[in-house]
């Protein structure tokens, strides 16, 4: 897989899966703009590509119209679109009976609409470049309810896959491909409820299949691949990336 002096943007790159696969981008001689809310991270990665940060809301259109202008500016083109932003408000988010619809407009808001004004800026880019790809990221929250209901991400994750199709179907003719892929159980500082807790987190691995917790790595390998151009007969479709856990009965 090649990405030797490809242009990426990646969203919710200030930590976790986003900066795993801005780093292997970058490894792979990507040229990538990381954006996140959060301050720039320690541990980007320092080449063979090269790497722009920018601090901003995702959510604001302006910040994500001057992340893809100043990523055309500087290389000409856009290849590559990564969207991981997202939130999970264990303590807020919870059934539709109950949640504050304040909080339910701002999860929705994080976890959709700014996948919707990245996408919104990146498609002309990938148009003017003769295609490209993309990769968002959903979960498996999407496909199943929960006793422990957070109905706003749950809401907000579905609504990715069918957002992710229609970019794929509309924009198919001009070379452009739109993919999701659904973790399960992963590590990442969004889980850092798991953090130093041995018990929980076997108890979690008890559950999947192949006997262990995702990994950040893991999801940017599944990334990577259907950026690439192994991939470039794949659209419109969902990587389900969880350790076999929807495959239980």
């Amino acid at each position: 897989m090649s990405f030797s002096d490809k242009v990426a943007i990646v969203y919710g790159a200030g930590g976790g899966m986003g900066l795993n696969i801005a780093n292997d981008l970058i490894g792979e001689g990507a040229q990538v703009a990381l954006a996140d809310l959060k301050p720039q991270p320690d541990g980007i990665a320092g080449g063979p590509g090269t790497s722009v940060y920018h601090q901003g809301d995702a959510t604001d259109e302006a910040f994500v119209k001057h992340v893809t202008h100043t990523a055309l500016d500087a290389h000409g083109r856009l290849d590559y679109l990564v969207n991981t932003t997202g939130v999970l408000w264990f303590d807020r988010d919870r059934s539709l009976l109950d949640i504050n619809l304040s909080v339910w407009d701002r999860v929705l808001e994080i976890n959709l609409k700014s996948f919707a004004l990245t996408a919104r800026h990146a498609i002309p880019a990938m148009q003017r470049s003769g295609g490209g790809a993309m990769v968002h990221f959903s979960s498996i929250q999407a496909l199943r309810g929960d006793t422990l209901p957070q109905d706003a991400y749950g809401a907000a994750k579905g609504a990715v896959l069918s957002l992710s199709r229609s970019i794929a179907i509309q924009f198919a003719k001009h070379g452009i491909r739109s993919n999701a892929i659904l973790p399960g159980a992963t590590f990442t500082p969004m889980q850092a409820r798991w953090e130093g807790k041995r018990d929980v987190q076997a108890a979690i691995a008890a559950h999947v299949p192949l006997g262990r917790i995702g990994t950040s790595q893991d999801m940017a390998n599944a990334c990577l691949f259907l950026l690439s151009d192994k991939a470039s007969y794949i659209t419109g479709t969902e990587l389900v990336v969880d350790g076999g856990v929807t495959a239980l009965p």
